[in-house]
């Protein structure tokens, strides 16, 4: 199963097998794949314009293969992050745009996925001393290039540990607040926080 976030919408890309033997949710949309990749921008585009779904889900009997196709309809962006603990369940966060995010990156030509991670939380929150733990999970969301082309980012989130320190923002990355919050307080938070982070915090809950 992959799960990828379209304008803050879930989309779900599954096997044909587990869709048939579930209960469809209320409010959700569950399609098979016809093998056209037209059907895939009709739904696309219908998740980029509207919030008409809680929740899309297309099933095919290779998902490989639909997930393949899916992605032949974007320009693949390739990022690394990190979520960060201080030693006392405090997660360090960025805040950018009207949103809490996490720390993460485009990963630079010849760069280990890694070493990517820790650049960019190094760069983006000015923590340094990051001990890299063990990869959590894998997020896909799809954005806008300036171009106006679509573009899916595809990040690899791994669990980090720093002390606590001076934390600097990275201004020029539209980051204009860099907070330790506490991993059980963050439902609490006024401001919003992604789709996708949330669904990044869970799996590193449950990891």
């Amino acid at each position: 199963m992959y799960k990828i976030y379209i304008n803050e919408n879930t989309l779900i890309l599954t096997d044909s097998q587990s869709v048939s033997k579930g209960k469809q949710a209320a409010n959700q949309l569950v399609a098979p794949y016809t093998g056209k990749t037209k059907m895939l921008l009709s739904y696309i585009d219908m998740m980029e314009k509207t919030n008409r779904f809680d929740s899309v889900i297309i099933h095919h009997q290779n998902p490989k293969l639909l997930l393949k196709d899916f992605e032949s309809l974007f320009t693949v962006v390739k990022a690394s992050g990190g979520v960060v603990n201080d030693g006392k369940d405090n997660i360090l966060f960025i805040f950018r745009r009207g949103f809490w995010d996490l720390p993460k990156g485009k990963i630079d030509s010849g760069e280990k996925k890694k070493a990517a991670a820790i650049r960019e939380v190094e760069e983006e929150t000015g923590i340094s001393d990051i001990s890299l733990l063990k990869k959590v999970h894998t997020t896909r969301h799809t954005y806008k290039l300036k171009n106006g082309k679509r573009a899916i980012k595809k990040t690899f989130w791994y669990a980090m540990t720093a002390p606590k320190q001076k934390l600097t923002p990275q201004i020029e990355e539209d980051i204009t607040e860099v907070k330790w919050i506490n991993l059980y307080k963050i439902s609490a938070l006024k401001e919003p926080i992604f789709k996708n982070i949330n669904n990044v915090i869970e799996k590193y809950m449950d990891s």
